[in-house]
């Protein structure tokens, strides 16, 4: 093992992290967007709307990730006629399939909130709406955080899938590197540690804050 290889591809590895946290970042926010609005809509009361929530998240969720980006970057262009960057691809194919497992677990979230909350919010003279942001959503905030956090370490791995379409993120830089220096071990092995930081890091950060909320409710 030579590691010294490597050194000269540093500021290309950092450019790697700084996207693949970019890409993230920016698909968890539409993520939990398309997951707060498809969860709402999955618990309506509305037939076509239970529907189309419903259908969006079984369809993403059968469906492989890595069939959601061909589909945006190669197959969408030949419909609408313009080319898709491929950073807007990835964003828009990652934040469309997290919003799918985002929606299931903030419906989880939700409907774990004790029915007694929404009698007593009623009783106050609030209606669905008051009651759902200022009652039910605080307090689902709660019990969502943890499986959110997973969420978003997840993405973190998968958005390697989005080098099919030459994203220069972290798994793409495995592939030019060692296409310079025609040795594989070392800069795979370097991408996984680098990978393994970025989620251990989140991980303990998240423990951290979890840690304090449950403190909170403590009186």
């Amino acid at each position: 093992m030579d590691f010294t290889v490597l050194s000269k591809f540093f500021p290309l590895l950092l450019s790697g992290v700084e996207m693949t946290l970019l890409l993230t970042l920016l698909s968890v926010g539409i993520g939990v967007i398309l997951g707060l609005i498809a969860a709402l809509m999955r618990m309506s009361h509305i037939k076509i709307l239970r529907f189309i929530g419903t259908a969006y998240i079984e369809i993403v969720r059968g469906t492989p990730l890595m069939v959601q980006v061909y589909l945006i970057f190669f197959g969408f262009p030949q419909i609408l006629g313009f080319i898709i960057p491929p950073l807007v691809a990835g964003v828009i194919s990652l934040g469309f399939n997290s919003g799918a497992y985002v929606a299931e677990i903030i419906r989880a979230g939700i409907q774990a909130v004790d029915i007694g909350q929404t009698e007593a919010a009623y009783s106050l003279g609030m209606n669905k709406k008051m009651n759902m942001q200022y009652i039910i959503i605080p307090q689902a905030v709660k019990n969502i955080l943890p499986a959110l956090v997973n969420e978003f370490i997840t993405l973190i791995k998968e958005s390697s899938v989005v080098s099919v379409i030459g994203l220069t993120e972290l798994t793409r830089d495995y592939s030019l590197i060692s296409s310079v220096t025609f040795r594989s071990f070392e800069p795979l092995l370097t991408i996984g540690v680098i990978y393994f930081i970025m989620t251990f890091t989140l991980s303990k950060f998240m423990g951290r804050f979890e840690r304090r909320l449950r403190r909170s409710d403590i009186r």
